[in-house]
């Protein structure tokens, strides 16, 4: 892309995990995602270099921070933003999911203590002064907007899949009923920094674009870890797009929605594979898959970033062999961000395995 420069901050693939993304055009620079959290128990390396990983990583996020004008924020997971070092916010315009609708109880009580900290970095002040009254209004049921998911035949499994929506569908409206109730974090305006809650919204500077996604599953529908936002940067005909957390993307209308954008870059998130059986069953992972295969098909990218939750295990490539064999059909690239940056994924090389070997 000749008007949008991209640098690949931290990703799983390098030992901690991130999707942090540093992005520049010719108006502006906008870091996506500055968090990183530790690999877990089972990643095959020892507990003190998966320590200096993350230490690595949270450097790399706050020296990219020092290049960026604006920090988009699409959830509040710690792998996606960082509470708090007031250093890789000041000075910013914040672009974040909005905490007040569309989100689990754990990731409002992670954004409380966020917005808590940023107002008393930049102005001395706690959240609770700042507080508005609860608003009542009626939330769609998401699923709704999800025709293709809706439709697909679950043959032998479909009685199952029944009974797990009526069970998220109860426990959306618990949520929505609570989001009710609690009184609502106000978008601030703080001596050092602002925040805007993005989700649905395009914010221009100059010629350039930041268009943010509706609230979208993280993950299966009816997740129970929230709702994510995907962010997109256009600028002079160019698109770059980085899905968040779609976990796949699992869901086929998250999947015809990157593929109706055509993004001429793409950096998504996929399957957690080392999760299998536990929390990502084989009819899940084959839908992922599948996803995947129909976007590499169909959108104008020949680089796709296809890391985050995909490279925590040795098999994952393994386990998405389609994918890779599709894109080599279509004479596309997809790697990891370890492998674009011309190091071996972390988890491959302290596996003792090469990527080459499948």
């Amino acid at each position: 892309m000749r008007n949008i420069e991209f640098e690949l901050v931290w990703f799983d693939s390098l030992g901690a995990k991130s999707a942090c993304t540093l992005v520049k055009t010719p108006d502006t620079s906008i870091l996506i995602d500055p968090g990183a959290a530790e690999m877990q128990p089972g990643f095959p390396a020892p507990k003190k270099l998966k320590r200096r990983w993350l230490e690595e990583a949270r450097a790399a996020i706050k020296s990219a921070s020092e290049k960026a004008e604006v920090i988009a924020i699409t959830h509040y997971h710690y792998d996606h933003f960082t509470d708090f070092d007031e250093e890789i916010y000041r000075g910013k315009l914040i672009l974040a999911k909005n905490p007040n609708e569309y989100i689990n109880d754990s990731q409002r009580g992670r954004a409380e203590g966020f917005y808590d900290s940023l107002a008393r970095a930049f102005a001395g002040r706690r959240l609770e002064e700042l507080l508005r009254p609860p608003r009542r209004r009626s939330y769609p049921d998401p699923l709704e907007d999800l025709p293709i998911a809706r439709s697909r035949d679950y043959g032998d499994y479909a009685s199952r899949k029944r009974e797990l929506l009526r069970k998220g569908r109860e426990w959306f409206l618990k949520r929505a009923e609570k989001w009710n109730r609690l009184r609502r974090i106000p978008e601030l305006n703080l001596p050092e920094c602002r925040v805007r809650f993005a989700d649905s919204r395009t914010f221009r500077i100059g010629d350039t674009a930041i268009k943010f996604s509706k609230p979208e599953f993280h993950g299966i529908e009816y997740a129970r870890v929230g709702w994510v936002i995907s962010v997109e940067i256009i600028h002079g005909g160019e698109k770059l797009i980085h899905t968040s957390d779609l976990e796949g993307p699992v869901i086929e209308d998250q999947a015809e929605r990157i593929v109706r954008e055509n993004p001429s870059l793409l950096i998504v998130d996929g399957p957690s594979t080392y999760l299998i059986p536990y929390m990502l069953n084989m009819i899940n992972l084959r839908r992922a898959i599948e996803n995947m295969r129909r976007i590499v098909r169909n959108v104008d990218a020949e680089l796709i970033i296809y890391d985050h939750h995909l490279p925590r295990e040795p098999r994952y490539r393994e386990r998405v062999r389609e994918v890779y064999e599709t894109a080599e059909r279509e004479a596309k690239k997809v790697m990891t961000a370890a492998e674009f940056l011309g190091k071996e994924p972390a988890v491959l090389l302290h596996a003792g395995k090469s990527s080459r070997a499948f």
